[in-house]
């Protein structure tokens, strides 16, 4: 099977500078704003995000992350490196790499529910349109119609982040 380089590094980077404008765009008269990545790969795009706001912008920008087990979403099964309580009243955004059936933002989605948010937003790099579960990112890189079968993967390598379609 062949892979077709969909967004190199450099163009990766363009993305993300974008998305950094449009979140500070809806987040300018907030103080703080935490950029909460899924982990793994949606943690490597969400430190690129949070970086590229930071250069653009006066917000304080606060990291963190989330640890979902993609096999057994039950309740409670979730590791969020930050204490609830410290998220109430602020702007979150939330950050996955590839947004396909919307399962993994949906579940990741859950602990915030809980929270009293002053907002939350999502963001995607890539997004494939495939729902099966009824959930949106606000913001992506890029957006795209595949095939079932096709898969894109976002990784690290020699030649930086790169997304391939599969």
């Amino acid at each position: 099977m062949s892979r077709t380089l969909l967004l190199d590094d450099q163009q990766i980077h363009r993305r993300i500078n974008r998305l950094a404008w449009q979140l500070y765009e809806d987040n300018h008269d907030e103080k703080e704003i935490v950029v909460v990545g899924i982990l793994q790969s949606g943690n490597t795009v969400a430190l690129l995000l949070a970086d590229a706001l930071r250069k653009i912008s006066p917000l304080k920008v606060t990291t963190a992350t989330i640890r979902i087990d993609k096999h057994s979403q039950v309740a409670g099964d979730f590791e969020l490196s930050v204490s609830p309580s410290s998220l109430e009243g602020k702007a979150v955004v939330l950050v996955d790499d590839v947004l396909n059936s919307g399962k993994t933002l949906m579940y990741a989605m859950r602990p915030f529910l809980s929270i009293d948010l002053k907002k939350v937003r999502t963001v995607v790099l890539v997004d494939r349109n495939h729902r099966r579960y009824p959930i949106a990112a606000d913001y992506s890189g890029l957006t795209l119609a595949t095939t079932l079968k096709e898969h894109i993967t976002v990784e690290e390598g020699g030649n930086g982040l790169n997304a391939w379609l599969d």
